[in-house]
Order: C-alpha cells, then sequence, then structure tokens
C-alpha cells in the first residue's frame, strides 16, 4: 500500500532509559522515520542529533520525526529540530513532525515554532503526504 510505512532497515540508539533512544525506517514511499523516545534535552542529543544528520543525509523523499515518544523537550531539543528542519530545507526534503506530544506541541507553540513545522497527527499521515 503506497505511503504505509513498512519497516526496511531499523536502527537502535541510546541504551540508558535516561538517554533519548532514537530508530530510523524507511517507507515504501521513499520517507524515512526517525522515531525519538524518551527525553530529548541537552544531556541527551546525540543519539537524536546522530540519526536525524545521517538520514538527512540520504536524501530521502521526506524526512519524519515520531516525537510521540518523547516524554520531555527544552530549547536544546526545539534548537536541534529548528537546526534540523533548516538544513532539511536547504537540502531540499521536506520535514514532518508526527505525532507531537502536548508537552512539545506546547513548546512549539509557546515558542511560535508551530507555524514552521509541518505537524501530522499520525506517521501513516505524514508519510502519505504529497
Amino acid at each position: 500500500m503506497a505511503g504505509k510505512a513498512e519497516q526496511m532497515s531499523f536502527e537502535d540508539r541510546g541504551e540508558d532509559a535516561a538517554e533519548v533512544r532514537a530508530q530510523s525506517w524507511s517507507t515504501d514511499t521513499g520517507a524515512v522515520v526517525c522515531r525519538l523516545v524518551g527525553d530529548l534535552d541537552l544531556d541527551n542529543l546525540g543519539p537524536a542529533r546522530s540519526l536525524l544528520e545521517e538520514a538527512l543525509a540520504m536524501r530521502p523523499a521526506a524526512l519524519v520525526v515520531d516525537l510521540a515518544g518523547v516524554t520531555f523537550c527544552d530549547s536544546s531539543g526545539l534548537n536541534l529540530l529548528l537546526q534540523i528542519r533548516l538544513d532539511a530545507q536547504q537540502a531540499g526534503v521536506p520535514m514532518r513532525l508526527a505525532p507531537v506530544p502536548d508537552q512539545v506541541a506546547r513548546l512549539l507553540d509557546i515558542t511560535g515554532a508551530t507555524g514552521v513545522f509541518s505537524i501530522h497527527p499520525s506517521i501513516d499521515e505524514a508519510v502519505s503526504e504529497n
């Protein structure tokens, strides 16, 4: 089914429960989905940054960042998302966030960053957007 996310490759980074864990896979539409789980803060950005940068370097049809498992995001996590968005824009790769938990949505809203991201309620919707 076109647009449906299918796991084709998988990577898991981060071993400590306090660290953010990052996983990625490709879809049948050519998009890459990066799932982030845990606290996206100054102390734990390494795995997320590496995975997002590597995914973007693949020049996918779209970069979808799954934030459903993010339990906390501070200004450094927001800065990472904003920087990856700029890098994606320069590379001509659409970046989409899906789904966004309430705490992260509030951070995006309070900082005015909601308007610069393409936000979707599900991975499938983000992957299938044209």
